[in-house]
């Protein structure tokens, strides 16, 4: 785990959390991986969305899932 010291700013300890957190996720399972599930989420979202009738936040869930499998799309790029 991460142990800032004492010279380091409020903003990079933040960002080296943010950093933490993200290899921590990214340790759970491979960015492909996580792009694989996430369109299943989103597909078994959208299936059920056809039952369950109009969702006034479909665009704002599809904008939030386009970014989630974006951000995997980078993170893969990183890794290679």
């Amino acid at each position: 785990m991460y142990t800032p010291t004492t010279s380091e700013s409020p903003d990079s300890s933040h960002l080296a959390c943010y950093g933490q957190l993200v290899q921590d996720l990214l340790s759970q399972t491979s960015p492909e991986e996580w792009i694989g599930d996430l369109w299943s989420i989103y597909s078994g979202y959208m299936a059920f969305e056809k039952e369950a009738g109009y969702n006034p936040r479909c665009t704002e869930i599809f904008e939030t899932f386009r970014e989630l499998v974006f951000f995997f799309q980078k993170a893969e790029k990183l890794s290679m």
